[in-house]
């Protein structure tokens, strides 16, 4: 088996990862920005129900800095670069997502070849896929890239965007023997293993907690975790993923009715706060005036923005969960943690 660093052990997408690679009997290392997280993954791993668990290397380094970098991928078959900054909020200035994303993606570009690491699997986000484009009946798939310059992209999707293309860059012009595969991701769902919860978990929890009256007519892509994980496993060690994208989509986009729908059906009793009224477009337009959240959210409603994940399916034999199994076990591992309470 091999030696592989997991960047950002402390994130969503992060732990599930590192549980994985330890369940196929990989030696695991990870890299914090304080050691004093170590004791949140030991509780993540563990609620995600990891095989040694208490073998995983701890290494600190942060995507500002060059410390710790040298150490941590040193004697690494393989990088799965997961750690990327995302807000809680869009910051005004743009670069306070854009440097630390593109900057620290080349810094552990940078770092894995001179180790001489086989395969870097970089975590980008079908934010540098699917923005930034007419609106229409187009399928997106991994050739499409967003355009950062477009009207109306958020510095999130710009981050994302700009650090994907830097990485390309970099392989193409200065990485020697080193291979590059990345993975871009839609909505993350799945079990949460922590209180720390991504926008997209934040959809469920808002769901299952009543705070909406009505779902608005918004779309979503969505995949499991666990499946988003298994994709960056398969791209590490697969010779066909050298120098590949990979869209992490389940199926077809899910409206905020289904998901609500879906939950009231498996959950029952549990889901007895979620809402299964609609409203249109303009009530939450009207809303966006005066509440942020709904500000941020309403130049998405009634967009249906479709991705393809005919290419990992093909080239990896990936097999995701449905939609609907994704949201479910999001709330159900919500609920079991007492994350929300019914």
């Amino acid at each position: 088996m091999a030696t592989v660093l997991v960047t950002g052990g402390t994130g969503f997408v992060g732990a599930h990862t590192i549980a994985q690679a330890l369940e196929a009997g990989h030696a695991v290392r990870t890299t914090l920005r304080s050691s004093a997280r170590q004791p949140d993954v030991a509780r993540m791993l563990a609620a995600a129900g990891a095989p040694r668990s208490d073998s995983v290397a701890f290494v600190q380094a942060d995507l500002t800095s060059d410390a710790g970098w040298a150490e941590a991928v040193d004697g690494a078959d393989y990088v799965l670069h997961v750690a990327s900054p995302f807000p809680t909020r869009q910051p005004k200035d743009p670069d306070e997502l854009i440097v630390p994303a593109r900057d620290g993606t080349l810094r552990v570009l940078r770092a894995a070849r001179m180790a001489g690491v086989r395969r870097v699997v970089l975590t980008s986000s079908f934010a540098a896929v699917g923005y930034g484009h007419p609106d229409g009946q187009h399928v997106f798939d991994e050739t499409d890239w967003t355009d950062p310059t477009a009207p109306g992209i958020t510095p999130y999707v710009k981050s994302k965007t700009i650090a994907e293309r830097a990485a390309w860059d970099f392989v193409e012009r200065e990485g020697g023997g080193l291979e590059l595969a990345v993975v871009n991701p839609v909505g993350i769902l799945g079990p949460v293993l922590g209180p720390d919860l991504s926008s997209s978990i934040r959809i469920i929890s808002t769901l299952l907690s009543g705070q909406l009256p009505a779902a608005p007519p918004l779309w979503m892509n969505v995949v499991d975790v666990r499946d988003v994980a298994d994709l960056h496993l398969r791209a590490m060690t697969d010779p066909g993923a050298a120098g590949q994208r990979f869209i992490a989509v389940a199926g077809d986009p899910i409206s905020f009715h289904e998901i609500a729908l879906a939950l009231r059906s498996a959950l029952g009793a549990r889901a007895s706060k979620v809402t299964t009224r609609t409203a249109p477009a303009w009530v939450f337009k009207a809303l966006a005036v005066v509440v942020p959240p709904v500000r941020e959210i309403s130049p998405q409603l009634n967009i249906i923005r479709a991705a393809s994940n005919e290419k990992a399916r093909r080239v990896l034999r990936w097999e995701p969960r449905s939609n609907e199994e994704a949201a479910v076990a999001c709330a159900e591992s919500l609920l079991g943690q007492a994350i929300v309470r019914p």
